[in-house]
């Protein structure tokens, strides 16, 4: 019998290794639709901009049950260290969540990560007991040293946020995953099934997914698809790949021929 392949982070075990952002949905209906499609365990939801207090407004919360989805907040909109630190830490007063994702953008334009905001937010962050996913650029060694700092996964991007321009730097990927030991992530950019699969073939520990699904002709059914894409991805890493050769190789032996 296989040995189930559970999916860790901080001590907490997940069977899903897809993760899936609440935002630029029609509305929390759908959001909800997408995320029982997807089969995923995590949402991330954007302290600032979604709704999680204001009761006399729709509350996501009403949808999707935190008691059986494990909500991630995230620091989505902050371009400074200030802002993200004071965004978690409403967080964790609103909802007591401690497992947090950071995310501080450089600039509205590129919406890259700025790592030195970044990296002294982690470090804080980090001592005042909270548990920190952390989006970054795909920079090996910026990787190392979020993890030496207290970091609980890494989540690289795979090409800017909402671009869907899929993974730009495999190499980059690769290099992260031998060097840390704890779970990579691919974080924005991924347009379609495809590069879901790409991104657990090359090791990763899962993906998060937003815009993909979310501004979708279907996004029920694109939930459906990066679904089966990540588990197809994970299943082939497992399983591993035949070597490349740059000859042909006959499928069938070469005994026994008529």
């Amino acid at each position: 019998m296989n040995k189930i392949d559970i999916f860790k982070i901080s001590n907490k075990k997940f069977k899903s290794r897809l993760i899936i952002g609440t935002g630029k949905y029609k509305n929390f209906k759908e959001c909800a639709k997408a995320v029982k499609a997807s089969g995923a365990e995590i949402v991330t939801v954007a302290v600032r901009r979604v709704n999680i207090v204001d009761k006399k407004k729709p509350l996501l919360m009403d949808y999707l049950d935190p008691k059986k989805i494990t909500y991630l907040p995230n620091t989505a909109g902050c371009f400074t260290s200030s802002d993200a630190l004071r965004t978690l830490r409403l967080a964790r007063e609103i909802g007591g969540w401690k497992l947090v994702k950071l995310e501080i953008l450089g600039d509205k334009k590129t919406l890259l990560p700025d790592m030195i905001e970044t990296l002294k937010s982690t470090e804080v962050l980090t001592k005042e007991g909270f548990k920190v996913m952390v989006y970054c650029n795909d920079d090996p060694l910026m990787a190392k040293r979020l993890e030496n700092v207290g970091a609980v996964a890494i989540m690289p991007l795979a090409a800017p946020i909402g671009s869907g321009l899929g993974i730009q730097n495999k190499l980059n990927i690769k290099i992260i995953k031998q060097n840390i030991k704890i779970p990579l992530l691919i974080d924005a950019g991924i347009g379609q099934a495809s590069d879901a699969t790409v991104a657990m073939e090359l090791g990763c520990d899962g993906v998060l997914i937003n815009t993909a699904i979310a501004q979708s002709k279907n996004p029920i059914e694109m939930a459906k698809a990066m679904k089966l894409a990540v588990e197809a991805g994970r299943k082939s890493y497992l399983s591993g790949r035949i070597k490349k050769n740059f000859f042909g190789s006959a499928s069938s032996p070469k005994e026994g021929i008529i």
